[in-house]
């Protein structure tokens, strides 16, 4: 490799050590040498064989593949695994690390890259507001796609819409005559729904605050909302709703009407997801998810597994499903038709070559990940978790899952400080647990003595943020697995977090009333 040496600090050691290997040329046989090459994530082989040092860096990987394996002509940041086990310093340690798998260093091995964000989100360090207003717990966060505006959803039966740069409400929703159960922001920026325990859905102008339509016909409360992706309808027309009467409905929101309701099921239906290839997906306490066909409301198949209830479901494609057109530089674009095209991209850019990945968690312990527009059998089961499921979320790129669980498991103290520490908490820690989206187990995260209520990834898929029972709130770092920054400040239990698409800033919801909003210092 013919490498400049003004663009990377090591590059003389990396002329001397990395040789391109022509298919007709012999191989030099060293110990401190290995032959790879590069792979994409459609397992699509990408530049020659090469003989790379044992102790090659990832930083060194990443100069090698941007200048002379795909010649970009910025250079973009990757992460690199070798039999799913990331790459997080040398060649040679994950090497150790993958050994129990009798991984042969004779043999090429396969170095699967995969593109970074190209922005970094910056922590949350502190709370820049404790916003009241609300009169009973605030059970719901959500913030737009443009994350410019954030919604929040009460007990005292109303909605409050707050404008994140002044950190002031501007519009206080009031129509439900139960508790505010969800609320969720139309992928064009242009809308707001939230459903209740009154049994309706309640569709808003979040300009004016103006009440647009009133759905009525579930029977009982509602459970969840999703609206149909923007790539599919930039003008936002259609959502669906669910209840536990077990039916799901979806309406047109310009007519004001049902259009179909699906049934089938014959238990509450807990979580749905609307996905960006023409299925709605619904999971119940039947202990089984619905797949159906978006236009029509068919039923196209049953997923059966679980043993008890469906409790959460998660898409890889989430983050591009509720951010839309909309991405970290804040450009709006207005023209439905560029919307939807750009909208599209995003979609693709996650989910690639494949279809889509559903996730979803029981009360029987366990993860399930599907591809089910394609197949009705689970093609993997996560288990490790001691207790229910109660959150699964893929990160906005799509390639790892945080699940989280009400299972505790023993602290990792010195057994020195266990005799000052309260009895209480000695096997109180709360696990969060990190996967490949491909169902390979990477971390646990222990920290949280309380119930893990909710999971959010910041918008460049490297960091966590948890909300708890425990009152706390905790940013966790993916590539070092570790806590970065612990955040007390609410008086009771966390009920709901949202982390900005923007990456600004965090919103967290709390049984003591109040709105947080917490930012990076």
């Amino acid at each position: 490799v013919a490498w400049p040496s003004h663009h990377h600090p090591n590059s003389n050691f990396l002329h001397k050590r990395i040789h391109l290997v022509q298919e007709d040329s012999s191989m030099e046989s060293s110990d401190q040498t290995v032959l790879a090459r590069f792979c994409n994530t459609d397992g699509e082989p990408i530049g020659p064989q090469l003989s790379l040092p044992f102790d090659i860096s990832t930083e060194q990987l990443t100069t090698l593949l941007n200048q002379h394996i795909l010649k970009n002509d910025e250079p973009m940041p990757y992460s690199f695994f070798l039999n799913e086990e990331e790459i997080l310093e040398t060649l040679q340690a994950t090497l150790k690390a993958v050994q129990k798998d009798k991984l042969n260093t004779e043999e090429i091995l396969t170095i699967v890259y995969q593109p970074q964000a190209v922005f970094r989100v910056r922590s949350i360090t502190y709370c820049s507001s404790s916003l009241p207003g609300h009169t009973e717990a605030i059970l719901t966060v959500n913030f737009s796609p443009d994350g410019q505006r954030l919604a929040t959803g009460s007990g005292d039966t109303t909605i409050r819409l707050w404008d994140v740069n002044t950190e002031t409400p501007y519009h206080e929703l009031r129509g439900h005559r139960n508790w505010v159960l969800c609320v969720k922001w139309s992928p064009n920026n242009k809308k707001l729904a939230s459903g209740a325990m009154d049994r309706t859905v309640k569709l808003w102008d979040p300009e004016t605050g103006e009440c647009l339509a009133t759905l009525a016909g579930h029977r009982e409360a509602i459970t969840a909302i999703e609206w149909e992706p923007a790539h599919v309808d930039p003008h936002s027309r259609r959502l669906i709703s669910t209840s536990k009467d077990g039916t799901a409905r979806v309406w047109d929101t310009v007519m004001k009407q049902c259009l179909f309701t699906l049934s089938g099921h014959t238990g509450s239906i807990t979580c749905v997801r609307w996905g960006g290839e023409g299925l709605i997906y619904t999971g119940s306490q039947d202990r089984t998810i619905k797949v159906w066909n978006a236009n029509e409301g068919k039923l196209v198949r049953t997923l059966t597994g679980h043993g008890h209830w469906i409790n959460t479901m998660a898409l890889n494609t989430d983050y591009a499903l509720r951010t839309g057109a909309f991405d970290h530089t804040g450009t709006v674009i207005e023209d439905p038709e560029e919307m939807k095209k750009k909208a599209l991209e995003r979609y693709i850019a996650v989910k690639g070559a494949g279809c889509e990945k559903l996730a979803t968690g029981s009360d029987d312990f366990t993860i399930f990940l599907w591809e089910a527009s394609t197949g009705k059998k689970p093609i993997e089961r996560l288990t490790g978790h001691g207790k229910l499921i109660n959150v699964v979320s893929f990160s906005p790129d799509g390639r790892l899952l945080a699940t989280a669980s009400f299972d505790k498991s023993a602290p990792t103290l010195p057994l020195a400080s266990l005799r000052h520490q309260p009895y209480k908490n000695f096997f109180t820690c709360l696990d969060i647990k990190l996967w490949t989206s491909a169902g390979k187990f990477l971390a646990t995260f222990r920290g949280h003595v309380g119930e893990v209520y909710q999971l959010c990834w910041s918008a460049d898929s490297r960091m966590i943020v948890s909300g708890s029972k425990d009152s706390t709130m905790k940013v966790w770092d993916v590539r070092t697995r570790k806590l970065k920054e612990d955040l007390p400040g609410h008086a009771d239990e966390v009920y709901s977090v949202d982390w900005s698409p923007d990456g600004e800033r965090v919103g967290s919801g709390s049984k003591d009333r109040l709105l947080k909003i917490w930012r990076a210092s």
